[in-house]
């Protein structure tokens, strides 16, 4: 597709700004959140969006499948969504034979909206498709489309009558991302333009096979032995039970980040590098991926609770 690698990395930063350009002409401000998610679908990972109702969670996602062209399903989750409503059954046809007829879930972007608020068997019909790439029914494996992507919602006010994520599920997320209220400029720019007339079109900016590109091209990035050292070091560190972890972590964390924490650490600051325009990742970029990744790989003991030590405060304290 490219001469070179160096030229595709080139071509990469091009394409990543005209998709932010884009996607900013339907969504006003939540800069961050939309590099998270971009970072997340070109490192092939997953996100988890956490915010409260109406920041435009759901609008956000469906103009990034918009934008890159891809097809996308939404899933409303409810207490009564059974798997096969998600994946899809196998049924008589007019001959009498079996035949499958495919779930929402065969689409390049799916958005699990409220995600806790079914039951973990449906969550689990989601944990194969995620790590796989594919399910399995009928003992046949379908593969999934490719690129193939999970963004997730929850809202985390309301804790009746929903079901937390399991910890593997929340391990297959590469984020987890903090959708907040938006500044006084910034909802009054999206009152302006959401209260009138004018819908904004939106253009098709990048193919299917460049994405998988892409995605392939930073996968091969270079990286140095320092900043391997440094994301596995960092990633380490948050486990209570090693004695060189910090007196911090011992006294506020009861369960530490996992070895995968250590892969999207590496993955993240490769695409974040990418995004940057440059040709391998350093220990800046590990930083600027660190707090999506472990946010939710990390749990806070009831010491923490009490007095108020946040999450991000300890990714921050240890960075």
């Amino acid at each position: 597709m490219y001469k070179s690698d160096v030229e595709g990395l080139d071509a990469f930063v091009n394409h990543y700004n005209a998709l932010k350009e884009e996607v900013s002409k339907a969504i006003v401000g939540q800069e961050n959140v939309i590099k998270q998610v971009l970072i997340s679908i070109f490192s092939k990972g997953h996100c988890l969006l956490v915010g409260v109702p109406g920041l435009a969670k759901t609008l956000l996602v469906s103009t990034i499948a918009d934008v890159l062209g891809l097809s996308f399903s939404r899933i409303q989750f409810t207490p009564d969504l059974m798997p096969s409503d998600i994946i899809g059954a196998e049924i008589l046809d007019s001959n009498r034979n079996f035949k499958f007829i495919k779930g929402p879930l065969f689409a390049n972007i799916i958005l699990a909206d409220e995600i806790n608020r079914t039951p973990p068997k449906t969550q689990a019909a989601l944990l194969e498709a995620m790590q796989e790439q594919s399910v399995t029914i009928a003992g046949m494996s379908n593969e999934l489309p490719q690129p193939f992507f999970v963004l997730a919602t929850q809202n985390p006010i309301e804790q009746e009558g929903t079901y937390p994520l399991p910890e593997a599920q929340l391990d297959r997320f590469m984020f987890n991302i903090w959708v907040d209220y938006p500044s006084y400029d910034e909802e009054l720019s999206i009152v302006k333009t959401t209260t009138g007339n004018s819908v904004p079109k939106l253009n098709n900016v990048i193919s299917k096979d460049e994405i998988v590109y892409f995605q392939n091209l930073i996968r091969k990035m270079p990286v140095p032995d320092n900043v391997l050292e440094y994301a596995v070091g960092l990633n380490t560190r948050t486990r209570p039970g090693l004695s060189s972890s910090p007196e911090l972590i011992k006294k506020y964390i009861s369960w530490g980040a996992g070895p995968r924490s250590s892969q999207y650490l590496i993955i993240g600051a490769k695409c974040h590098a990418a995004i940057n325009g440059k040709y391998a990742p350093d220990i800046e970029d590990v930083k600027a991926v660190a707090e999506p990744i472990l946010r939710h790989r990390m749990v806070r003991n009831y010491i923490a609770e009490a007095e108020g030590f946040t999450i991000e405060k300890i990714i921050s304290e240890i960075l």
